[in-house]
Formats: C-alpha cells, structure tokens, sequence
C-alpha cells in the first residue's frame, strides 16, 4: 500500500537538517528534548501517528490518528489525571505528607499514582482486584505503594466498593480518597491538557474523538475540551458490549456503577465493543502498524475505524492507553 502524504506540521520539536559526509543526502533530526525540572514535567505532550495499515480500507481523505499515551512517563494515560488530581489536593491541603493516597484502579490510575507518590513523597495505598496482571502488581510494588486486593469476580465494581468501605471507616482520617470516578480533575487534566495537545496537532481539523469508558475522565476531558475549540467536533465513548467482558479497566455503563463525571449527554453517540475485537486490533496494531497496545487501546481503534468507515472526509483521533507489557503474564 502506497504510503499516504501527511499535511499536519512536525512534531513539536525543533529539527535541523545534518549533511552526511558518505552519501552526501540530506538527513533530518529532532534536537534532544528539552530537559526538566522534574518528573510531573514530562507528563503529556506525549506524539500522535496516524496509522496506515488497519485503515487502508478507507478513502484518502478519511484519517484516523492515535495519541500514543504510553509515551507518558508512568506509561499510560492515565499520569495525566493522578497528576492533576495530587497536585490540586496538595495545593488545597487536603492531602500533607502525613495522609495516604487511596483509590480503587485496575492498574494504571494505580501506576501513576505509586510513579507520582513516590516522586512528591506520598504514601499511596491501591484497592486492585486480585486478577489484575501480573506485571501492573509488580510495577506499583516497584514504586513502594501498598496493594489491597479486591474479589477479582467483582472487577473494577468490587474495588470501588471496598476502597469506599476503608475510607468510611477511617477514624483516624489517615487517607486522603482520591476518588478518580467521581473527581473533577480526572476530566479536567484532559480539558487543560489532552485536548489543548489534538487540536495543536492536528492544527486545529480534528473532527471526530473516540475513547473508551472506564473512569471516563478521557471521553469527558477531551470532549468539553476540544468543543471549547470547536463545537461541531463529535466525540464517541466506546465500551464493552456486555457486562461479562475481557477489556480490562473498562466498563459496560447499563450494568456498572456508573462514574460519578460520566455523562453521556455530552457525547456524539456510544459504541459498544466485543471482547473479541478489542483484542484482535491491539493484535492487529502489534503486527501491522508496529503498535504494542493493551486491549483497551484495541477497542479504541476498533471503535474510531466504526467512526470513520461511515465518513467520506474527515480527522478521526483516538488514544492508545497503555503498552502491552502492562497485560503480560494474562
């Protein structure tokens, strides 16, 4: 398949254009990043690539783009809310030094969490469900964060409900609940951040946005953000077809408990999502697009190429999560 011309602009860094002395060709190369004052600098800003081969059924003028979100420093997108949501609590006090960061996760919220923890000097104590993989268990152990495990038969659910259940029965108040379904700054990182990044980088023709539900802070964040740009853009939640599924962190809104910062009326539409698919597009994503996703990521893309096989034109832009490494062991 011929490779399609791309009309966005460079990426942000600045690059010069070096003369090779053997073959006397022009070559170019990004300038070195700029260096930073600390780790909650490097989240966000994180590059966009369109992907060619899983659409090369689609018209010329129809683009679909992922936001490569692994790219972050914890590995995820989800250091954009951990961050927004420790630094608001630190400059309102209601987290010190002397309090533990709670909150239930299916990993990475988690992750990100335990990376910034341990980075500001906060102790942070995560409710998982006991069948997470393997390798998100190792990371945030890695970081110094406690692990309480949750009955892995009641997914995400079950460790909200107990993660609610420690911290109502905190008397001493030792926790600080960050509280990542029902916190405002989960879609507010998105709002300050994440959209600001797609519109730039897609100079300003972004017309469809699709992200899936598990917190939903993306979809939300994302959405009020780029509508701030532009009203006309859609955006789609995608999540899983039926409550018994095998995307991981996501969740079927008509039987879970929904987030408190989901509202679906701010959306375009909802795209349901097999198991199934979700897994063979990061499978696809791996082999042909050079792409190592998690299942999630997969049912992204899977649900923006439903998006953009109904467009004649158009900029379709979604967010691939995590990294594979984040489910081996599975």
């Amino acid at each position: 398949m011929a490779t399609r011309s791309r009309s966005f602009p460079p990426s942000p860094e600045a690059e010069v254009s070096v003369r090779s002395s053997k073959t006397k060709k022009s070559e170019s190369r990004p300038l070195a990043p700029t260096p930073k004052k600390s780790l909650l600098e490097m989240v966000g800003n994180t590059p966009m690539v369109r992907l060619e081969h899983v659409t090369s059924h689609l018209p010329d003028e129809v683009e679909v783009w992922a936001k490569l979100e692994f790219m972050n420093p914890g590995g995820s997108v989800k250091d954009r809310p951990a961050r927004q949501i420790i630094l608001d609590a630190l400059e309102t006090g209601e987290l010190t030094p002397e309090k533990t960061l709670i909150d239930s996760t299916s990993g990475n919220t988690g992750i990100a969490y335990a990376m910034i923890g341990a980075a500001v000097g906060i102790d942070v104590a995560l409710v998982m469900p006991e069948n997470v993989s393997p390798a998100r268990k190792h990371i945030v152990s890695t970081f110094g964060a406690e692990i309480i495990y949750s009955d892995p038969m009641d997914g995400s659910d079950g460790a909200q409900r107990l993660c609610k259940e420690l911290v109502d029965n905190d008397e001493e108040g030792k926790y600080f609940y960050a509280n990542q379904y029902g916190n405002p700054n989960n879609p507010g990182a998105h709002v300050l951040t994440t959209a600001p990044e797609i519109w730039e980088q897609t100079d300003g023709r972004v017309t469809h946005f699709v992200a899936s539900t598990g917190t939903s802070g993306t979809i939300m964040g994302v959405t009020r953000g780029l509508k701030q740009f532009n009203s006309d853009i859609q955006t789609y939640g995608a999540q899983p077809s039926d409550a018994f599924h095998g995307l991981e962190g996501l969740k079927h809104m008509p039987s879970a408990i929904v987030p408190d910062i989901y509202h679906e009326d701010e959306l375009s539409g909802v795209i349901y999502v097999d198991t199934e698919d979700g897994w063979d597009m990061a499978e696809k994503l791996a082999r042909t697009e050079g792409i190592a996703a998690g299942n999630s990521a997969g049912a992204n893309v899977w649900a923006a190429l439903k998006v953009a096989e109904e467009l004649d034109e158009g900029v379709v832009v979604t967010v691939i999560c995590d990294h594979a490494d984040r489910y081996l062991g599975q």
